[in-house]
C-alpha cells in the first residue's frame, strides 16, 4: 500500500487523484501545511526540503510531484494514464510534465511565496505582479496549445497525467487579479471536463474544497 503525506490545496493534490484515478490501495497522511506539520522534524527525516507531497513505496521515499506521479504510472502501465516508454508520445509527454513543473509551476511558486526571493514588502509585491504576469504568458501558451487540435485532452484522445497535473496549476491560478487560467477559452472548455471525472470529484470533496475550483 501506497503512503502518500499529503495537504489540502496543495501539489499532493495531483498524486492523491492520480491514486483514485489508478484504483490502487492508498494512505493517506495528513501533513497540514496551515499548522508548520511539513517543518517537524519527523517530517524532515523523510523530506529534507519540507515541501507537500511525499510518497512512501515499500520503504521507498520519493519526493517532487512529478517524480512521484512519474513512479505511480510507470507501476501501472496497464492503467494507460502516460505513453508507453521508448514512443513518440512519450516525448511529449515528458516535455510537457517538466514544463509544467519546471516553468509554470516554478512561476507560481514565486508568485505565491515572493519573501522567499527579496525583501521588503513594495519589492515583494512587484515580484509577485512579475510573476504573475509571466504565468499568464505562459497559461496563454497552454491555451494554443490546447486550442490547436479537436482532442478532448492535453495529449490527444486519452485521458493522461498531463491532464491532472495541468488542472492543478490551473486551480493555483484562482486568485489572480486578472486573467485566470479559467478566462482563456481552450482551457476553460478542457479543465471542465477534467473537473467532471469521478476521481477528481472525490479529491475534492475529500479535501472540504468549495467552487470554483479552478
Amino acid at each position: 500500500m501506497y503512503q502518500l503525506y499529503y495537504s489540502p490545496s496543495t501539489a499532493s493534490m495531483a498524486p492523491h487523484i492520480l491514486l483514485e484515478e489508478l484504483a490502487v490501495p492508498y494512505e493517506l497522511v495528513l501533513t497540514d501545511t496551515a499548522t508548520g506539520s511539513h517543518k517537524k522534524a519527523e517530517y524532515l527525516a523523510l523530506n529534507p526540503n519540507g515541501t507537500i507531497p511525499t510518497l512512501i513505496d515499500r520503504g521507498q521515499v520519493v519526493f517532487e510531484t512529478a517524480a512521484i506521479c512519474l513512479h505511480l504510472v510507470d507501476s501501472h502501465p496497464e492503467k494507460n494514464l502516460f505513453p508507453a516508454p521508448g514512443t513518440l508520445k512519450r516525448a511529449e509527454a515528458y516535455k510537457w510534465l517538466i514544463w509544467f513543473s519546471a516553468t509554470l509551476q516554478s512561476t507560481l511558486v514565486v508568485y505565491f511565496y515572493p519573501e522567499r526571493w527579496v525583501t521588503g514588502e513594495q519589492n515583494a509585491a512587484d515580484l509577485k505582479r512579475h510573476a504573475q504576469q509571466k504565468a499568464q504568458g505562459l497559461l496563454e501558451q497552454m491555451d494554443k496549445h490546447l486550442a490547436s487540435h479537436c482532442s478532448p485532452w492535453f495529449l490527444g484522445e486519452e485521458f493522461s497525467l498531463i491532464d491532472i497535473y495541468a488542472m492543478m496549476l490551473c486551480r493555483w491560478t484562482r486568485h489572480f487579479d486578472d486573467k485566470k487560467a479559467r478566462d482563456y477559452p481552450s482551457i476553460a472548455l478542457w479543465v471542465q471536463k477534467v473537473l467532471a471525472r469521478p476521481a477528481v470529484q472525490k479529491v475534492m470533496d475529500y479535501d472540504g474544497l468549495v467552487k470554483p475550483y479552478v
